[in-house]
């Protein structure tokens, strides 16, 4: 008897507790590279460690310099000045050009508000209703179906819309990620306004330099813990791709297919 003829032994074969473990191996390694795609879009989105560096960067010497020389020109001139850097060195490095300018808009916008009013605090108060926009924004769009942390998203995962009507688990994802997003930035503007009205510049300033960082890593983090346990994203434009690709073959087929019926018609011409 050949030992291909040889009954197999129950040691060659595989134990379900290993099949087991192989897919639960399997399960924990797809979980985990979801965690880090979703992990890589959000920084991408939200501008990562350097976009967190524009943000906080010409607020905080603003402050710095009013809180030392009490001078608003000299304070709201060099804020602008370094967020023009900023964009400069992107610029250079060729780098993501949306968080710089967003910055830089930010802070002209409060430079010419403080400058129009002669008042320091208020070169914070731009941001400061933009903040308050963006929550109502945010709760607002989840509330009705549409929740605007998937439309900020949908196209970093390229997926689009398609969480809308076909992967309904995204959609609650986003969802809880916008209502999330849109309490933590209340939350940040029921502090802030009323220091606005009784702080003074200073101290209202340092407060909000504080306040910058940490809501934004709270929501990130919580959008992050949503959309790490919800279904992966559909690729449409993959499917965009495949269909292209499709079409493509399905018209060569079809030339393939006419150009052998004219072949077998000269040779037959009595046909």
């Amino acid at each position: 008897m050949t030992s291909l003829d040889k009954p197999t032994s129950e040691t060659d074969q595989p134990h379900p507790t290993d099949r087991q473990s192989a897919g639960g191996r399997h399960a924990a390694q797809q979980d985990a590279e979801s965690k880090a795609v979703t992990e890589a879009a959000l920084f991408e989105a939200f501008g990562g460690v350097r976009g967190m560096v524009e943000t906080v960067l010409p607020g905080l010497l603003f402050v710095t310099i009013f809180t030392i020389n009490k001078d608003l020109h000299t304070s709201a001139i060099a804020a602008l000045a370094v967020s023009l850097a900023l964009v400069a060195v992107r610029l250079i490095r060729r780098g993501t050009m949306k968080h710089a300018f967003s910055g830089v808009f930010g802070v002209a916008f409060g430079v010419v508000f403080a400058m129009m009013t002669g008042n320091a605090k208020d070169f914070y108060l731009p941001g400061m209703l933009y903040t308050l926009g963006l929550a109502v924004a945010y709760l607002g769009t989840a509330a009705a179906g549409v929740p605007l942390i998937g439309l900020i998203l949908g196209p970093v995962f390229k997926e689009n819309l398609s969480w809308r009507t076909r992967n309904p688990g995204r959609k609650k994802a986003y969802t809880k990620a916008s209502y999330a997003w849109g309490l933590i930035l209340l939350a940040k503007c029921a502090i802030l306004f009323p220091l606005y009205w009784w702080a003074d510049t200073t101290q209202f300033g340092w407060v909000l330099i504080a306040l910058k960082i940490p809501p934004f890593l709270l929501a990130v983090y919580l959008t992050w813990i949503f959309l790490a346990k919800a279904p992966p994203p559909i690729d449409v434009f993959a499917e965009m791709e495949a269909e292209e690709k499709a079409a493509e073959q399905a018209e060569r087929a079809e030339k393939d297919r006419k150009a052998e019926q004219a072949a077998a018609a000269l040779r037959n011409p009595e046909a």
